[in-house]
Parts: C-alpha cells; structure tokens; sequence
C-alpha cells in the first residue's frame, strides 16, 4: 500500500503562495542548490505524483521546457527530467489531455478513486495542490506532511491546507536544515488510514 504525502514549500506563517499562480516561484523563497537536490532525490523515490489542477498547470508550463534552457543549473535540468518522466495523476474536472506521463481522475469519485490508487501502489505518492491534501485530509487518506519551511512572514495568502474543522496530530519523523535558513520537517499524520509500511 502506498502512503500520500503533502510535499511543500512553506512560509513561517504557512502560506504556500503569496499572491495566486506563484506556487514554487515566489520571491520569498530561497531554493538554493542544496535544497534543489534534496527535492531531486525526493521526487526520484517516488512512485508516483498526483498533482491539483492548479499545481500541475504551474509544474507543466516550467519543467518540461527547464530541460533544455541552457540558462539553467545542471540541477534545475535534472529536475525537469524527474518531473516529465515520472507518472503522474492530474485530478482534474475540467482538463480531457495532459502530457507529459499523465493520466486524469476527474468527476464526484476522484477521491474514492484516489484511495484505491493508494491502495494499488507501493511506496510513497506525493500530492501537490492545498485543495486536493485538504480533500485527503478530510477523507483520512494523508499519510504524511513534508514541509520546507522559508524564513518569510507573508502575512497573507494561500494557506498549506483549506479550511479543516478537526485537530489533526502529527508525529515528527525526520528535520532537517538546508542553506540560507531553510528547515525540512517531514511528519506523520496519526489519524490518518492505516497505510501499512511503505
């Protein structure tokens, strides 16, 4: 059985994006060349990605291309690799096509359908997009948070998760510190459904 994890890169006050559609390329980031290639080597582990409509339409206009641009460090290329590569899952109501290794769950069911993709899997599955982690979330279906948190207060914004009106316990698995004082917090989630070893 796979496990679901929330992979993200945060703000202090936990906002992943400042003002819309900045997802990943905000100012207030310091994605160095470090923390670059840990989220290299993440991202290659996986067994698979399933991404939000928002979030993906932001991976597919950059990654893909970042491949070539010969602008780029040698790391971003490696990046654009893994990520047009790598199997993906586009939850999505309104997108009939995607490229670049993907398949589409849209309708009522997606999140039924998720869970038996979960079910189906062996190892870790990412899941990018707040509104889609608060869908899994809500559905006990989250298995795992990995935070890279920013040394930023953005004040406003949109937050890592929607809307959620239960606590929710977590259990710290691992941390790390990357350069210009970025922190790595990787954590359980422990209400979430039994997932088995990954």
């Amino acid at each position: 059985m796979g496990r679901f994890v929330y992979s993200m890169q945060v703000s202090l006050d936990l906002r992943i994006e400042q003002v819309p559609g900045d997802n990943g390329a905000g100012e207030w980031l310091r994605i160095g060349e470090e923390l670059h290639r840990e989220a290299n080597a993440q991202t290659r582990a996986l067994a698979l990605m399933v991404h939000g409509r928002v979030f993906y339409e932001v991976m597919e206009e950059y990654w893909p291309r970042a491949r070539e641009d010969a602008s780029l460090p040698d790391y971003m290329h490696e990046y654009g690799e893994i990520w047009t590569a790598k199997p993906k899952v586009l939850v999505s109501r309104t997108r009939r096509s995607a490229d670049h290794n993907t398949r589409i769950i849209g309708g009522d069911d997606a999140i039924e359908r998720l869970a038996a993709l979960r079910a189906e899997t062996d190892g870790r599955i990412s899941v990018g997009g707040a509104a889609l982690a608060t869908q899994l979330l809500r559905a006990g279906l989250l298995d795992e948070v990995l935070l890279f948190t920013h040394p930023a207060i953005l004040g406003f914004g949109r937050p890592l998760f929607d809307d959620h009106d239960l606590p929710v316990d977590l259990d710290l698995l691992e941390q790390r510190s990357f350069g210009q004082g970025v922190t790595m917090h990787r954590y359980a989630v422990l209400d979430a459904k039994e997932a088995g070893p990954c």
